[in-house]
Formats: C-alpha cells, sequence, structure tokens
C-alpha cells in the first residue's frame, strides 16, 4: 500500500518540500506537491521520478535505486533533481508507519 505522504528535504539548506497523494488528472498513483502542481509519478520505463509533462523529460529522480527495485511508493533516500542549470540533492523521508 503506498504512503499517503512524503517530504523531501534539500540537503543544501534543509528546506523541506511535502508530497501528498491525491487523485492524480490522468488517473495514476502520482504524489502532488502541497504547495503547487509538481508532480512525482511512477513511469514504466523510468520508475519514480519527477516529471515535466510540457517537455517529456525527467526533473528529479532516485540516485541509488533502480527502477525494477522500486515499489508502489517513491524510495526512501538520495534524490537528484534538474532545473535549468541548477542541480540539487534531497532526501526522501517517509512518515512513520
Amino acid at each position: 500500500m503506498p504512503y499517503g505522504r512524503f517530504e523531501l528535504r534539500r540537503q543544501s539548506d534543509e528546506l523541506v518540500y511535502v508530497f501528498v497523494l491525491p487523485p492524480h488528472p490522468a488517473g495514476d498513483l502520482a504524489y502532488r506537491r502541497q504547495d503547487q502542481a509538481y508532480w512525482i509519478v511512477r513511469r514504466p520505463d523510468l520508475g519514480w521520478v519527477s516529471w515535466d509533462e510540457v517537455n517529456q523529460t525527467v526533473t528529479g529522480r532516485p540516485w541509488n535505486v533502480r527502477p525494477e527495485d522500486q515499489g508502489n511508493h517513491p524510495p526512501a533516500g538520495d534524490w537528484v533533481s534538474r532545473k535549468g542549470p541548477k542541480s540539487y540533492v534531497y532526501t526522501l523521508v517517509h512518515p512513520d508507519p
């Protein structure tokens, strides 16, 4: 069963983004950032990623977990993201079960 929420904690400055599990417009299992329409979705070929629908590109992904080793929720641990020329490292943390 997927978690209802998780946090991405940016390692460089401890900024925290909270993601929740609302219904996704396409009906997919996906998590939406609480403060804006930024989604982390499971793609069959890539596993859990942050996905830019407009440009059809990955903007973030788990660093050390291969897609075939990912379950029904985004894996905890290090994630990397890219926004234009900037990259960030985050720690994905699931709430206590």
